[in-house]
C-alpha cells in the first residue's frame, strides 16, 4: 500500500510540470528545534520545489536535513513532505504563502534510527530582490508521529527562491 501511494504521488509530481503556469525552487538555511522546551537545537538545510498550475495554488515538495551533536553524539533528522501551497501573488513583489504538508522523516544517531510520519503547517513570504529571485523567510510547525506519540518541532528558515 505504501509503495502504491508513493508511485501515485510520483506520477502526480511528474505530470504537474506539463500543466504548470510557473515553478519555484528554493534553498534555505534552517534552524530546527527537535521537541519543545527541553528539545534539541539542530542546524541544516531545506529546499522545496512547487508546481503552480495557477497564480494562487501550487503543489510543493519540501526536503530537509538537520544535524546536532548533543553530548558528543551525532543526531541527524531528515524530512520529506508534499502537499498544497496557497500563495497570494500581488504586484508589490511581496508574496505571502501558507502550506500544509505530509510525508516522512528519519531520525538517526548513536547507532539507532527510526522512521516517522511527518506533517507540517506553516508559511512564509517571498520578497522580490531581483527579477525572478526572491528572499524567502519561512516558519513551520513540524510534527513527527511514531508509535502513538507526536514530537512537536519548529523550523525557521531563511533562503532564496527562484521563480520560473
Amino acid at each position: 500500500m505504501k509503495k502504491l501511494l508513493f508511485l501515485a504521488l510520483g506520477l502526480i509530481l511528474f505530470a504537474l510540470p506539463l500543466h504548470a503556469q510557473s515553478v519555484d525552487v528554493s534553498g534555505s538555511y534552517s534552524y530546527f528545534r527537535l521537541g519543545n522546551s527541553n528539545g534539541i537545537n539542530q542546524n541544516g538545510v531545506s529546499g522545496s520545489i512547487a508546481f503552480n498550475p495557477n497564480r494562487w495554488f501550487g503543489i510543493a515538495g519540501d526536503f530537509g536535513a538537520y544535524h546536532a551533536s548533543p553530548g558528543g553524539v551525532s543526531l541527524n533528522t531528515y524530512t520529506y513532505m508534499f502537499g498544497p501551497r496557497l500563495t497570494f501573488r500581488n504586484p508589490t513583489r511581496i508574496n505571502p504563502f501558507v502550506q500544509g504538508l505530509v510525508g516522512g522523516s528519519r531520525l538517526s544517531g548513536g547507532g539507532l534510527s527510526s522512521n516517522q510520519l511527518a506533517f507540517s503547517v506553516g508559511g512564509g513570504v517571498d520578497i522580490g530582490i531581483l527579477p525572478r529571485i526572491y528572499l524567502r523567510p519561512q516558519v513551520d510547525y513540524v510534527g513527527l508521529h511514531n508509535s502513538g506519540q507526536t514530537l512537536n518541532c519548529t523550523r525557521a528558515s531563511l533562503g532564496v527562491a527562484i521563480h520560473f
